[in-house]
C-alpha cells in the first residue's frame, strides 16, 4: 500500500525536543516501512526515518528561530500532497484541522 504520513513543521520527525505528535508519526511511519508498506513522510528537512522523505522545509520550525509564518509552509505542503494526492492509497494527515478543506477534494 501506498502510503503518505503528513507531520507537523514544528518539530523533526522524531522530535529532538517534545513533540508528542512527531513521536508518534516516526514510530508508526517507521513500523508501516516495517511491514513492507511504501510510506512517504512530509516533514521538515532534519527528520530521520525509514520513510521516504518529503522535505518541505530545511529544518523544523520552532528550532530555526527565523520563522515568522507557521503557517505558510504547512499551506505549501497541502498543495503538494494535493499535486500527488493520486500516488496514495492513504493520505494520514497529522496537522490538526489545518488539512480539512483539501482533504474534502482529494481523490485519495
Amino acid at each position: 500500500m501506498r502510503i503518505a504520513q503528513v507531520a507537523p513543521l514544528s518539530e523533526s520527525v522524531p522530535p529532538q525536543r517534545y513533540g508528542g505528535t512527531e513521536r508518534v508519526v516516526a514510530y508508526l511511519t517507521d513500523e508501516l516501512v516495517r511491514q513492507g508498506h511504501d510510506v512517504t513522510l512530509f516533514a521538515s528537512g532534519d527528520s530521520r526515518t525509514a520513510a521516504r522523505l518529503v522535505p518541505v522545509c530545511r529544518r523544523a520550525q520552532r528550532l530555526r528561530g527565523d520563522c515568522t509564518d507557521y503557517l505558510a509552509e504547512h499551506v505549501l505542503m497541502l498543495e503538494h500532497i494535493t499535486q500527488l494526492a493520486r500516488e496514495f492509497h492513504v493520505i494520514h494527515f497529522h496537522i490538526s484541522q489545518l488539512h480539512l478543506p483539501v482533504a474534502r477534494r482529494l481523490p485519495t
